[in-house]
C-alpha cells in the first residue's frame, strides 16, 4: 500500500481544516486499496467551548458507519495526520481496524503507545498495527502554521504547541 498517496490526501483534509481556521488534522480510511471515508477536524474554531468529539478520526469513523458500502473491518487502514488520542484510538480499534498510520506524534495527547494488555478484553485482544511518521514534516508544518496564527485558540500554549514551535 502506498502510504503517502493516502497520507497525501489526508493532508488534503487538514489543509482545508486549516483554510477554514480549524485544527489541521485529517483522516483518510482506507480498505483493500479504496478510500471508503474521510474526516477533517471541527469544532476548533469561533468558540470558547471547542466541540472535543469531531476529531477528524471520529468524523471518518461518523462516515465509514453510515456509509452503505461493504467492507472487511479486518483490512481497513486509518491514516491520520496527527497520532490519533485515546478518544480516537479507541474508536478505531472498536472497528476492528488492522493499521493506523500517522505523520505527526501527538506528544501531548497522542494513545497509540498504550499497553492494550493492561487493558479490558475488548480492546486487549485488539490486534493493531502502529506506523508513525509518514510524512512528518509536511504535517508538522500545518500545525506550525495553525499555532504560529495568533488568532487560533485552541491549544494555544500546550505542551503541543510548543513542542511543534520548537521544531
Amino acid at each position: 500500500m502506498n502510504y503517502d498517496y493516502f497520507m497525501e490526501i489526508a493532508l488534503s483534509q487538514a489543509k482545508e481544516a486549516l483554510l477554514a481556521g480549524e485544527f489541521p488534522v485529517g483522516c483518510v480510511v482506507v480498505c483493500d486499496g479504496n478510500i471508503i471515508a474521510t474526516g477533517m477536524r471541527k469544532g476548533t474554531t469561533g468558540t470558547d467551548n471547542p466541540n472535543e468529539t469531531d476529531h477528524a478520526e471520529m468524523v471518518a469513523l461518523k462516515r465509514l458507519s453510515e456509509s452503505e458500502g461493504t467492507f472487511d473491518a479486518k483490512r481497513i487502514t486509518v491514516f491520520s495526520t496527527l497520532e490519533p488520542c485515546l478518544m480516537c484510538f479507541g474508536a478505531i480499534l472498536l472497528t476492528g481496524a488492522e493499521k493506523i498510520v500517522y505523520a505527526y506524534e501527538d506528544v501531548m495527547g497522542g494513545g497509540t503507545s498504550c499497553d492494550l494488555t493492561k487493558l479490558p478484553p475488548l480492546y486487549r485482544n485488539c490486534n493493531i498495527s502502529i506506523v508513525s511518521g509518514v510524512m512528518r514534516q509536511k504535517s508538522i508544518k500545518l500545525f506550525k502554521e495553525y499555532f504560529a496564527d495568533f488568532t487560533n485558540n485552541y491549544l494555544k500554549g500546550t505542551l503541543l504547541a510548543e513542542y511543534t514551535l520548537g521544531i
